[in-house]
Protein backbone atom coordinates (compact mmCIF):
# COMPACT_ATOMS: atom_id res chain seq x y z
CA UNK A 1 0.00 0.00 0.00
CA UNK A 2 1.25 3.47 -0.90
CA UNK A 3 0.28 6.78 -0.29
CA UNK A 4 -2.02 8.33 -3.26
CA UNK A 5 -2.00 11.65 -4.82
CA UNK A 6 -4.80 12.74 -2.95
CA UNK A 7 -4.01 11.66 0.53
CA UNK A 8 -1.09 13.14 0.36
CA UNK A 9 -2.62 16.28 -0.80
CA UNK A 10 -4.61 15.87 2.14
CA UNK A 11 -1.59 15.57 4.51
CA UNK A 12 -0.06 18.76 2.97
CA UNK A 13 -3.09 20.43 3.70
CA UNK A 14 -3.80 19.44 7.02
CA UNK A 15 0.00 20.22 7.78
CA UNK A 16 -0.63 23.91 7.12
CA UNK A 17 -1.41 25.18 10.85
CA UNK A 18 0.38 25.24 14.07
CA UNK A 19 1.75 22.04 14.39
CA UNK A 20 2.25 21.30 18.25
CA UNK A 21 5.30 18.95 20.20
CA UNK A 22 4.09 17.98 23.39
CA UNK A 23 6.10 17.50 26.30
CA UNK A 24 6.77 14.22 27.83
CA UNK A 25 5.79 14.96 31.65
CA UNK A 26 7.48 13.22 34.48
CA UNK A 27 6.45 12.19 37.69
CA UNK A 28 9.02 13.15 40.85
CA UNK A 29 10.55 9.69 40.42
CA UNK A 30 11.22 10.67 37.12
CA UNK A 31 9.05 8.27 35.40
CA UNK A 32 6.84 9.26 32.14
CA UNK A 33 3.55 10.32 33.22
CA UNK A 34 1.48 9.11 30.78
CA UNK A 35 -2.40 9.49 31.69
CA UNK A 36 -0.68 13.08 32.33
CA UNK A 37 0.65 13.01 28.63
CA UNK A 38 -3.37 11.98 27.16
CA UNK A 39 -4.74 14.75 29.37
CA UNK A 40 -2.14 17.39 27.66
CA UNK A 41 -2.67 16.26 24.57
CA UNK A 42 -6.37 16.30 24.97
CA UNK A 43 -6.29 20.04 26.43
CA UNK A 44 -4.21 20.83 22.89
CA UNK A 45 -7.09 18.87 21.09
CA UNK A 46 -9.94 20.80 22.90
CA UNK A 47 -8.11 24.35 22.18
CA UNK A 48 -8.06 24.04 18.44
CA UNK A 49 -4.97 22.47 17.68
CA UNK A 50 -5.25 19.58 15.05
CA UNK A 51 -1.61 17.76 14.62
CA UNK A 52 0.53 16.68 17.22
CA UNK A 53 3.92 15.54 17.53
CA UNK A 54 4.60 12.89 19.65
CA UNK A 55 8.64 12.66 20.32
CA UNK A 56 9.47 16.14 19.54
CA UNK A 57 12.25 17.56 20.57
CA UNK A 58 10.50 19.32 23.03
CA UNK A 59 9.09 16.19 24.11
CA UNK A 60 12.94 15.28 25.06
CA UNK A 61 12.96 12.36 22.06
CA UNK A 62 16.68 11.82 22.58
CA UNK A 63 16.05 11.45 26.49
CA UNK A 64 13.70 8.56 26.29
CA UNK A 65 13.93 4.81 25.99
CA UNK A 66 12.22 2.95 22.77
CA UNK A 67 9.63 1.75 25.20
CA UNK A 68 9.11 5.44 26.64
CA UNK A 69 8.64 6.63 23.77
CA UNK A 70 6.56 4.02 22.14
CA UNK A 71 4.12 4.47 24.92
CA UNK A 72 4.06 8.34 24.41
CA UNK A 73 2.78 7.57 21.00
CA UNK A 74 0.15 5.17 22.38
CA UNK A 75 -0.74 8.17 25.15
CA UNK A 76 -1.10 10.70 21.93
CA UNK A 77 -2.98 8.27 20.00
CA UNK A 78 -5.49 7.86 23.20
CA UNK A 79 -6.02 11.33 23.42
CA UNK A 80 -6.39 11.75 19.38
CA UNK A 81 -9.05 9.26 19.47
CA UNK A 82 -11.42 11.35 20.85
CA UNK A 83 -10.91 14.09 18.47
CA UNK A 84 -12.13 14.24 14.85
CA UNK A 85 -9.61 15.29 12.22
CA UNK A 86 -6.84 15.12 14.64
CA UNK A 87 -3.29 14.25 13.14
CA UNK A 88 -0.47 12.54 14.64
CA UNK A 89 2.77 13.69 12.99
CA UNK A 90 5.07 11.20 15.03
CA UNK A 91 8.44 11.59 15.59
CA UNK A 92 11.38 8.92 14.62
CA UNK A 93 15.19 8.68 14.68
CA UNK A 94 18.11 7.49 15.95
CA UNK A 95 19.56 4.44 13.46
CA UNK A 96 17.43 3.31 10.37
CA UNK A 97 16.41 0.17 12.02
CA UNK A 98 15.16 1.84 15.30
CA UNK A 99 13.47 4.84 13.15
CA UNK A 100 11.98 1.97 11.00
CA UNK A 101 10.53 0.20 13.74
CA UNK A 102 9.11 3.58 15.37
CA UNK A 103 7.56 4.38 12.15
CA UNK A 104 5.49 1.25 11.61
CA UNK A 105 4.71 1.42 15.49
CA UNK A 106 3.41 4.57 14.32
CA UNK A 107 1.60 3.77 11.93
CA UNK A 108 -0.02 0.90 13.98
CA UNK A 109 -1.37 3.29 16.50
CA UNK A 110 -3.54 5.13 13.67
CA UNK A 111 -0.62 7.88 12.94
CA UNK A 112 -0.81 9.17 9.86
CA UNK A 113 2.76 11.16 9.42
CA UNK A 114 5.94 10.51 10.84
CA UNK A 115 8.89 13.12 11.17
CA UNK A 116 12.49 11.96 10.99
CA UNK A 117 14.66 13.64 13.26
CA UNK A 118 17.68 15.27 12.37
CA UNK A 119 20.63 12.42 12.40
CA UNK A 120 22.92 13.08 15.59
CA UNK A 121 25.61 10.83 14.24
CA UNK A 122 29.15 13.08 14.18
CA UNK A 123 29.15 11.88 10.92
CA UNK A 124 26.68 12.90 8.56
CA UNK A 125 27.33 12.75 4.75
CA UNK A 126 24.69 15.25 2.38
CA UNK A 127 24.21 11.66 0.59
CA UNK A 128 24.36 9.76 3.73
CA UNK A 129 21.58 12.00 5.14
CA UNK A 130 19.60 11.36 1.41
CA UNK A 131 20.10 7.66 2.03
CA UNK A 132 18.77 7.51 5.30
CA UNK A 133 15.69 9.40 5.41
CA UNK A 134 15.14 7.54 1.92
CA UNK A 135 15.52 4.38 3.55
CA UNK A 136 12.84 5.01 6.63
CA UNK A 137 10.29 6.70 4.40
CA UNK A 138 10.38 3.65 2.44
CA UNK A 139 9.65 1.55 4.60
CA UNK A 140 6.28 3.26 5.52
CA UNK A 141 4.87 4.06 2.00
CA UNK A 142 1.61 4.46 3.20
CA UNK A 143 2.63 7.56 5.69
CA UNK A 144 3.13 10.89 5.25
CA UNK A 145 6.60 11.98 5.83
CA UNK A 146 7.63 15.30 6.86
CA UNK A 147 11.96 15.84 6.86
CA UNK A 148 13.66 17.70 9.81
CA UNK A 149 16.16 20.41 8.86
CA UNK A 150 18.93 21.61 10.92
CA UNK A 151 21.49 22.12 8.84
CA UNK A 152 22.28 24.70 6.40
CA UNK A 153 24.35 21.46 4.84
CA UNK A 154 21.23 20.56 3.08
CA UNK A 155 20.07 22.37 0.20
CA UNK A 156 17.25 22.28 -1.65
CA UNK A 157 18.53 19.80 -4.40
CA UNK A 158 19.04 17.23 -1.74
CA UNK A 159 15.62 17.74 -0.84
CA UNK A 160 14.37 17.57 -4.17
CA UNK A 161 16.54 14.27 -4.81
CA UNK A 162 15.34 12.62 -1.49
CA UNK A 163 11.61 13.30 -2.76
CA UNK A 164 11.54 11.67 -6.19
CA UNK A 165 13.02 8.70 -3.93
CA UNK A 166 10.58 8.93 -1.98
CA UNK A 167 7.16 10.16 -3.06
CA UNK A 168 5.46 10.30 0.28
CA UNK A 169 7.96 13.52 1.45
CA UNK A 170 4.80 15.49 2.32
CA UNK A 171 6.40 18.43 4.07
CA UNK A 172 9.56 19.94 5.23
CA UNK A 173 10.11 21.43 9.13
CA UNK A 174 13.37 23.89 8.87
CA UNK A 175 14.59 24.62 11.74
CA UNK A 176 16.67 27.35 11.08
CA UNK A 177 15.95 30.80 11.74
CA UNK A 178 17.43 32.86 8.54
CA UNK A 179 14.57 32.95 6.12
CA UNK A 180 16.43 34.21 3.38
CA UNK A 181 18.23 31.02 3.19
CA UNK A 182 14.92 29.07 4.05
CA UNK A 183 13.48 31.01 0.72
CA UNK A 184 16.10 29.83 -1.47
CA UNK A 185 16.34 26.56 0.06
CA UNK A 186 12.42 25.91 -0.54
CA UNK A 187 12.07 27.24 -3.97
CA UNK A 188 14.92 25.05 -4.84
CA UNK A 189 13.27 21.82 -3.81
CA UNK A 190 10.21 23.44 -5.10
CA UNK A 191 7.59 25.72 -3.20
CA UNK A 192 4.37 23.77 -3.67
CA UNK A 193 5.82 20.49 -3.75
CA UNK A 194 5.50 20.01 -0.20
CA UNK A 195 3.80 22.04 3.13
CA UNK A 196 6.67 24.10 4.69
CA UNK A 197 6.82 24.27 8.21
CA UNK A 198 8.80 27.43 10.18
CA UNK A 199 10.39 24.75 12.72
CA UNK A 200 11.79 27.47 14.81
CA UNK A 201 8.42 28.04 16.65
CA UNK A 202 6.40 31.53 16.58
CA UNK A 203 9.52 34.17 16.39
CA UNK A 204 10.30 32.87 12.88
CA UNK A 205 6.43 31.93 11.52
CA UNK A 206 5.25 35.79 10.01
CA UNK A 207 8.81 36.09 8.17
CA UNK A 208 9.06 32.16 7.10
CA UNK A 209 5.25 32.55 6.18
CA UNK A 210 6.22 35.84 3.69
CA UNK A 211 8.43 33.42 2.25
CA UNK A 212 6.20 30.57 1.47
CA UNK A 213 5.57 28.62 4.90
CA UNK A 214 2.01 27.62 5.40
CA UNK A 215 2.49 26.48 9.07
CA UNK A 216 5.06 26.60 12.14
CA UNK A 217 5.87 24.33 14.63
CA UNK A 218 5.55 25.08 18.23
CA UNK A 219 6.44 24.40 22.03
CA UNK A 220 4.69 27.73 23.51
CA UNK A 221 1.28 26.25 22.72
CA UNK A 222 1.57 23.18 25.56
CA UNK A 223 1.19 26.90 27.52
CA UNK A 224 -0.64 28.89 25.86
CA UNK A 225 -2.39 27.66 22.69
CA UNK A 226 -4.45 30.24 21.89
CA UNK A 227 -1.21 32.57 21.38
CA UNK A 228 -0.29 30.49 18.61
CA UNK A 229 -3.62 29.91 17.17
CA UNK A 230 -3.75 33.86 17.44
CA UNK A 231 -0.61 34.18 15.84
CA UNK A 232 -1.75 31.41 12.62
CA UNK A 233 -5.30 33.20 12.19
CA UNK A 234 -3.50 36.08 11.55
CA UNK A 235 -1.28 34.98 9.02
CA UNK A 236 -3.79 33.06 6.88
CA UNK A 237 -5.67 36.98 6.96
CA UNK A 238 -2.42 38.14 5.93
CA UNK A 239 -2.82 40.75 8.86
CA UNK A 240 0.93 40.93 9.47
CA UNK A 241 0.06 43.65 12.17
CA UNK A 242 -2.18 40.99 14.25
CA UNK A 243 0.84 38.66 13.76
CA UNK A 244 3.28 40.40 14.97
CA UNK A 245 1.58 41.92 17.79
CA UNK A 246 1.74 38.12 19.01
CA UNK A 247 5.38 38.29 17.87
CA UNK A 248 6.15 40.63 20.72
CA UNK A 249 3.61 39.10 22.76
CA UNK A 250 5.32 35.61 22.67
CA UNK A 251 9.09 36.94 22.48
CA UNK A 252 10.80 36.99 25.84
CA UNK A 253 9.24 33.51 26.72
CA UNK A 254 11.02 32.35 23.34
CA UNK A 255 13.89 34.40 23.74
CA UNK A 256 14.38 32.42 27.12
CA UNK A 257 13.93 29.05 24.96
CA UNK A 258 16.41 30.25 22.65
CA UNK A 259 19.49 31.25 25.14
CA UNK A 260 22.94 29.73 25.21
CA UNK A 261 21.50 27.86 22.40
CA UNK A 262 18.34 26.62 23.22
CA UNK A 263 19.96 24.88 26.35
CA UNK A 264 16.30 25.36 28.34
CA UNK A 265 14.32 24.94 25.16
CA UNK A 266 12.15 22.52 27.27
CA UNK A 267 12.46 23.75 30.88
CA UNK A 268 11.36 26.82 30.17
CA UNK A 269 8.14 25.48 28.55
CA UNK A 270 7.70 22.66 31.31
CA UNK A 271 8.63 24.95 34.09
CA UNK A 272 5.35 27.23 32.75
CA UNK A 273 3.39 24.44 32.95
CA UNK A 274 4.09 23.54 36.34
CA UNK A 275 3.50 27.26 37.11
CA UNK A 276 -0.22 26.49 35.88
CA UNK A 277 -0.42 22.86 37.72
CA UNK A 278 -0.62 21.39 33.92
CA UNK A 279 2.43 18.76 35.08
CA UNK A 280 5.50 18.58 37.12
CA UNK A 281 8.56 20.56 36.17
CA UNK A 282 10.91 18.02 35.89
CA UNK A 283 13.67 17.69 32.68
CA UNK A 284 15.81 14.89 32.31
CA UNK A 285 19.50 15.58 31.38
CA UNK A 286 21.31 16.80 28.94
CA UNK A 287 18.73 19.43 30.56
CA UNK A 288 18.07 20.93 33.30
CA UNK A 289 16.28 22.58 36.28
CA UNK A 290 15.72 26.38 36.01
CA UNK A 291 17.32 29.25 38.32
CA UNK A 292 15.46 31.19 40.40
CA UNK A 293 15.49 34.29 38.30
CA UNK A 294 14.39 32.47 35.23
CA UNK A 295 11.32 30.69 36.62
CA UNK A 296 10.40 34.26 38.65
CA UNK A 297 10.73 35.62 34.84
CA UNK A 298 8.81 32.88 33.84
CA UNK A 299 6.04 33.75 36.54
CA UNK A 300 5.83 37.71 35.38
CA UNK A 301 5.49 35.95 31.44
CA UNK A 302 2.81 34.31 33.06
CA UNK A 303 1.09 36.90 34.50
CA UNK A 304 1.15 39.28 31.68
CA UNK A 305 -0.77 36.65 29.02
CA UNK A 306 -3.86 36.40 31.97
CA UNK A 307 -2.51 33.13 32.08
CA UNK A 308 -3.06 31.54 36.01
CA UNK A 309 -3.52 27.87 37.64
CA UNK A 310 -7.20 29.91 38.26
CA UNK A 311 -7.64 30.35 34.88
CA UNK A 312 -6.72 26.43 33.98
CA UNK A 313 -9.28 24.94 36.83
CA UNK A 314 -6.30 23.87 39.07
Amino acid sequence: MTLTPAAAEKLRTALATVVVVPVTPFRADGAPDYGTYTALTSRLLDAGIRVVTPNGNTGEFYALTPDEARRAVDAAAAAAAGHEGAQLLVGVGHDVASATAAARHARDTGASMIMIHQPVHPYVARDGWVDYNAAIANAVPELGVVLYIRSDRFTGAHIAQLADRAPNVVGVKYGLRDSTVFAQVARDAGIDRFTWLAGAAELTAPMFWAAGARGFTSGLANVAPALSLAMLDALRANDFGAAMKTWETVRRFEELRYADSSADNVAVVKEAMSQLGLCQAEVRAPSRALPRAVREEIAGILSSWGVSRAAEGM
